[in-house]
């Protein structure tokens, strides 16, 4: 794309291209902003995406939940996915308490025999390489290493963004409908200062990665495990391909900074804590990739406005002990395609459209949070819920799976009964 710009050279030496026109401008090319682009390009629109890394790249966030499959369905990447040569399937979930002991995995295709139950592990970089490629082969045009720097607005309606490429050429592109899928960049909200953090969910996550640790057997071998730390901190375990392990945990910064900031030195501590962690470590050589990252857990104020629609973590992130960030990101891409699809057909982008988007996307993270908060209150277990609300089962589960466009009011209602959850966050609604 930059060697077609035909670029000039400003006062001050900068260079600028020419403006692009297209209908939809999507910044980020994440599993958000590749599934919002795939269906709009599949319906005839001419999609431009931005993206400011190369591809492939390394991204965090590798286990699918079961009901990934409906949005991959809709992409035509289900059974492609399955085929690819970086998935290990993943036919469980499974918790280990403190003193080490693992709990009998919940086994999704207990629940249904839907082609979904069968959720897989992902190594994100070919993960979301594929997700992009599909969206180019569907007609969308993808530029790497292309940064959107700005917002552009007439009259405070949204037009497209300024950006920029690796070269420092920088160029407009104008669009009725402007999509953020920028991830935790999250380049709309900053923008227009709509950042809300969750103040009562502030974790702190430190992972590594490790070669040749030890994997449970059979169809367990897949599993994500979920292993308890003191005081309601917890590690992931999420086996790859390549016989490698992601493996992280997941706190409050008051514990884990308690003695030092050094993440070597506070994972290598955690370990010795957790008997079960521990154990599939010692076979493992570990891979001194340690990384950190803060305050998980936020909203945006608004979920669009005029010519703007937020998705996926430039949305909304919530924290992942349960997985569903790659859910809600391909949910949200799809959902907010249709609504900017429907709203070009009618001629209007104004923030109203796309009310029900947000009422939506809004209703099915309350649900996954409402679990979230759960799991985090001391007080709070789930097998002694269940032994209350047996009832209630089919609703956790399909809670847990990602079938989240339903009613879960009942069993909101029932947890919080057992933990001390929080009012819905009352933020998400478009601008006005």
């Amino acid at each position: 794309m930059t060697d077609a710009m035909n670029d000039t050279t400003g006062a001050e030496g900068s260079r600028t291209g020419p403006t692009v026109s297209c209908d939809v401008v999507v910044v980020g090319a994440g599993p958000a902003g590749s599934a919002a682009a795939t269906v709009l390009a599949e319906a005839g629109r001419d999609v431009v995406v931005l993206e400011r890394e190369r591809f492939p790249r390394y991204c965090l966030g590798e286990s699918l939940i079961p009901h990934c499959w409906y949005p991959l369905e809709r992409l035509g990447l289900a059974d492609r996915l399955a085929s690819t040569g970086f998935v290990v399937p993943k036919h469980s979930v499974q918790f280990v308490n403190t003193a080490g002991v693992r709990s009998k995995p919940f086994y999704f295709f207990q629940h249904s025999d839907h082609p979904a139950m069968l959720a897989w592990q992902v190594v994100r970089s070919h993960f979301d390489e594929l997700l992009a490629t599909n969206a180019a082969e569907k007609g969308a045009r993808l530029l790497f290493e292309t940064t959107a720097t700005d917002l552009l607005r007439d009259d405070g309606r949204v037009v497209g963004v300024r950006a920029r490429t690796a070269d420092g050429t920088t160029f407009e592109v104008r669009a009725p409908a402007t999509i953020d899928a920028s991830g935790r960049r999250a380049f709309g909200q900053h923008s227009n200062r709509w950042r809300e953090p969750d103040g009562k969910m502030r974790k702190v996550a430190l992972w590594t990665y490790y070669k040749g640790a030890m994997r449970d057997p059979g169809r367990d071998e897949g599993a994500t495990t979920i292993a308890y730390l003191p005081e309601k901190g917890w590690f992931w375990y999420i086996p790859q391909t390549d016989d490698t392990v992601s493996v992280g945990i997941v706190a409050d910064p008051e514990y884990l900074f308690r003695e030092t900031r050094e993440a070597r030195a506070i994972f290598e501590r955690e370990v010795e804590t957790q008997p079960w962690i521990r154990d599939h470590l010692a076979v493992g050589t570990n891979l001194h990739l340690y990384q950190v990252t803060h305050d998980l857990s936020y909203r945006s104020r608004h979920c669009a406005s005029d010519g703007l629609v937020l998705v996926g973590d430039a949305f909304s992130f919530l924290d992942p002990v349960f997985s569903a960030g790659v859910y809600l990101a391909l949910q949200s891409g799809v959902l907010a395609a249709d609504a900017v699809d429907a709203a070009l057909d009618a001629g209007d982008v104004s923030a109203a459209r796309f009310s029900p988007y947000g009422v939506r996307v809004c209703r099915e993270i309350e649900a996954m949070r409402a679990l979230v908060f759960a799991f985090y209150d001391p007080d709070f277990h789930f097998s002694t819920f269940l032994k209350a609300h047996p009832d209630l089962h089919h609703d956790l589960t399909d809670c847990l799976i990602g079938n989240l466009d339903r009613d879960f009011t009942a069993l909101t209602a029932a947890l919080g009964q057992f933990a001390d959850l929080p009012e819905p966050i009352p933020y998400g609604a478009p601008a006005t």
